[in-house]
């Protein structure tokens, strides 16, 4: 009886104890990073430019989703996406002009999540965007168990800072600088890093798990970064993009004019045109040259995190999530910055370290994660067999990233979820750890979309307030095409028109991997609007548009057989 009485009272205790308490063994930490305007320009996603040693090193233990894209390419949207796990129209954030919980539902964020079963929850950089979007707190005390961090330096970051010819200080596009002649010696990554390590010293004897979530601000521009980067990329050795020109078929709406860029005093004083003229090709070098510099400076701190899991034993206790917020173009499609529904803009990497899941623990007690200096050491060779053709969606990291980490990943939200606070707009991929890919699986599909105030350029055709949105371009990517249509909108109710078509976009990408060629038909389009009108309202927008594709396809694929 005695034995049964000492069961029952430490079995009380248990329950008692704070979830962390009970379950530090069985849950894994977290350390979520998000590069910010990183296309998969990387080593490890084929990349022959760049030299991104510390995150190939990375991607050879992990799992690597080579077509994983974001819900919309600019970064408010993006991230409140991926961080509630719900997309833009539900969200209702298109712009950087509204905060979610009050706009439109009281979701339940990643971090937030991981912080009620009992986690110590960090933000470091730009995680949430900041201002309205995240609230002017990054979502605290929602979802972080203390105030989030801020670089001090981010304040000189659009600051007349860099050197010009003149040899006077200018608010540049390309801004190389010595780094030791910046305000405190220093620029925001680094500081960021600085704060990251110093959490995950303090946390390593700690019982609590944490989930510590790294915003870097690069390779978004100015690029702002440390000199000596620049002499990985000798300028006689870049290359233009290979399809630098408007394509012919490109809609006037699909176009953004990178007007960010334009207010560089280094970009105003080339004259370009509006909306479509030209960057010179000597500016085009020099322009690509520095966002490569800026994300090996970029790998160079996610080096420094991870030889830091390395130092302080954690790697083997620590899920490792690497991602970007959306892609950058650098030229393709004769556009820069982001803004836009193509592959360039919207793709991002997705890398998924699971420690006992995508690697084994090193018997020799090897470091997993020892520093590299592409500074001295660029080449870093990557091997990896845990890759992922198949599409997915940023919105499938917060359901991934809870199972994989052990908890309860959410349940599917409804068609229609706005009352919901917990559920997911994405997949669960634990299934993908488990599982080799056999081939192309055709359930498999990406939604992104992209706002517009008008049909033809405007100056704010980049980032339109809710107010002046008038044409919502919604996109489907595939293992083959990408499909989108452009269609009408009203942003006082956000409903969108699908009888409404402004445009549309088709791209074959076994003959067309760049999206030059828009093979959309106005009269193929035509005849599938007709089809359509015998759907019932009901029918989600994604489940019309994968209907349209599937009937274009197929007529495609007749024509071709008959020919």
């Amino acid at each position: 009886m005695n034995h049964h009485v000492r069961f029952c009272v430490l079995l009380l205790a248990l329950l008692l104890l704070p979830p962390a308490a009970v379950s530090r063994r069985d849950r894994k930490n977290v350390l979520l990073i998000v590069a910010d305007d990183l296309r998969t320009s990387l080593g490890c996603y084929g990349d022959p430019v760049v030299k991104s040693p510390n995150i190939d090193q990375l991607a050879s233990k992990s799992q690597v989703f080579l077509n994983a894209y974001a819900q919309q390419a600019v970064c408010a949207p993006s991230r409140t996406s991926m961080l509630t796990s719900r997309r833009p129209d539900t969200t209702r954030l298109y712009d950087f002009n509204s905060y979610w919980r009050t706009h439109s539902g009281n979701y339940t964020t990643l971090p937030q999540y991981f912080k009620s079963i009992g986690y110590f929850t960090a933000s470091v950089g730009k995680v949430f965007h900041p201002g309205i979007a995240s609230n002017h707190s990054d979502d605290y005390p929602y979802s972080w168990s203390i105030p989030a961090y801020h670089p001090a330096s981010f304040h000189f970051e659009k600051k007349k800072m860099c050197k010009g010819e003149d040899g006077k200080l200018h608010a540049n596009l390309l801004c190389a600088v010595n780094v030791t002649e910046q305000p405190g010696g220093t620029l925001p990554d680094l500081e960021s890093t600085d704060e990251a390590v110093r959490l995950l010293k303090s946390w390593a004897m700690d019982h609590v798990p944490f989930f510590l979530a790294v915003g870097f601000h690069k390779p978004h521009i100015p690029f702002r970064i440390p000199q000596e980067y620049l002499r990985l990329y000798p300028l006689e050795e870049m290359t233009l993009a290979p399809d630098p020109n408007v394509p012919k078929l490109l809609p006037p709406v699909a176009y953004n004019p990178w007007t960010d860029v334009r207010k560089r005093d280094d970009v105003q004083k080339l004259n370009i045109s509006f909306p479509y003229g030209p960057i010179p090709k000597d500016f085009q070098l020099r322009l690509r040259q520095h966002y490569f510099a800026a994300v090996s400076y970029m790998d160079a701190q996610v080096g420094r995190l991870l030889s830091t899991l390395d130092d302080l034993r954690l790697a083997d206790d620590t899920m490792v999530v690497f991602t970007s917020d959306h892609g950058w173009s650098l030229g393709e499609h004769g556009e820069w910055a982001k803004y836009s529904n193509f592959d360039v803009s919207t793709r991002v990497p997705l890398i998924f370290y699971v420690p006992g899941v995508t690697t084994r623990p090193d018997l020799q007690g090897a470091s997993p994660f020892p520093f590299i200096d592409a500074l001295t050491k660029s080449e870093y060779s990557f091997k990896n067999d845990r890759v992922r053709r198949n599409v997915v969606e940023l919105v499938d990291v917060f359901p991934t990233v809870a199972y994989m980490a052990g908890l309860r990943a959410p349940k599917p939200c409804a068609d229609v979820s706005f009352q919901e606070e917990l559920c997911t707009e994405g997949d669960n991929l634990a299934y993908t750890f488990r599982h080799r890919e056999r081939g192309e699986d055709e359930e498999a599909v990406s939604f992104s979309q992209y706002p517009r105030p008008a049909d033809t350029p405007q100056v704010n055709s980049d980032l339109p307030d809710l107010q002046d949105i008038k044409v919502m371009g919604y996109s489907l990517r595939t293992w083959d095409y990408r499909y989108t249509l452009w269609l009408g909108f009203n942003p006082k109710t956000f409903q969108v028109n699908v009888t409404d078509v402004h445009a549309g976009e088709l791209y074959m990408l076994a003959d067309d991997p760049g999206q030059d060629k828009n093979v959309y038909s106005d009269e193929d389009h035509s005849v599938i609007m007709r089809k359509m009108t015998s759907l019932p309202h009901t029918v989600t927008l994604q489940t019309r548009m994968k209907l349209q594709l599937l009937y274009l396809t197929a007529g495609m694929k007749r024509n071709s057989g008959k020919a």
